[in-house]
Order: C-alpha cells, then structure tokens, then sequence
C-alpha cells in the first residue's frame, strides 16, 4: 500500500466506491468523491461529494462538500453546498445545506435547515437600497 503525503500531489482528491455486496461498520474519513452501491453504518467525513447509488443503503451521519442520495438514506446529512434527492430514492433524517433539490417521486421524511446566506437570485440585488440612501443624501 502506497502513503501519499499531504502535500496535494494528487490534487487531494481520492474516488473511493463501495461496491453492492460490501458491508462497512464504523467511522470513513475520505479525501475526494465517495460512491455507496453497498451499505455503510456510522459515519461519513467526505471532502467531496457523497452519492448513495441506487442499491446503496446508508445508515449513518454525513459531513460533505455535498450529497446525492439515490437509494436508501437513514440519518442526518450536513454539506456546505448541496443536497439532492433523486426519483425514488428513501430519505430519513435532517438536512443542513444552502441548495436543496428534491426529484419528483423521492421520498424524504425529516426536517431541513437551509444556512443563513441568502441565495444570488441575479434580480434582487440586496445591496441596492443602501446604495440609494447614500446617493441621496449627498444630493
């Protein structure tokens, strides 16, 4: 087994899959995209994005830069970026993200928390308004 060091030689990404048949127990810490076709119990640091495939089964905490969920998800997710819940797919647990997209067909059942920066929706600009009252006050 090759140890790489922690000086970004291979960009600090690292893909790691968890096939149909693999059960895995306890705590992953991994560096780049996760995917899960198998099941995974306990808990999830990822740095990039986390997918539960389609015949994935999780049933654990995830920490992430984001999450695809396809398959069958117990427990809460938290990302910096984004959550999306595929057609189909069965999700238990509390969310925490800032972009939420939910499929037609996907079944979720537990609470959201969006964080507190608001969206850039281009047509509000929210700066806008104390633009103007410190334009009018010089006039």
């Amino acid at each position: 087994m090759m140890k790489r060091g922690n000086n970004g030689e291979n960009g600090g990404l690292m893909n790691t899959i968890i096939g149909r048949d693999t059960c895995i127990t306890g705590t992953l810490d991994v560096k780049g995209a996760l995917r899960v076709d198998g099941e995974v119990k306990g808990k999830i640091n990822c740095s990039g994005c986390v997918t539960v495939g389609t015949t994935g089964h999780v049933e654990a905490e995830i920490e992430a830069e984001s999450a695809i969920v396809a398959g069958k998800m117990h427990g809460n997710v938290t990302t910096t970026e984004k959550i999306e819940l595929q057609a189909n797919c069965e999700m238990n647990g509390d969310l925490r993200t800032k972009s939420l997209v939910i499929e037609e067909g996907a079944t979720f059942c537990g609470g959201c928390s969006m964080k507190d920066n608001p969206p850039d929706l281009g047509f509000l600009n929210q700066t806008e308004p104390e633009s103007e009252t410190a334009n009018s006050d010089n006039d």
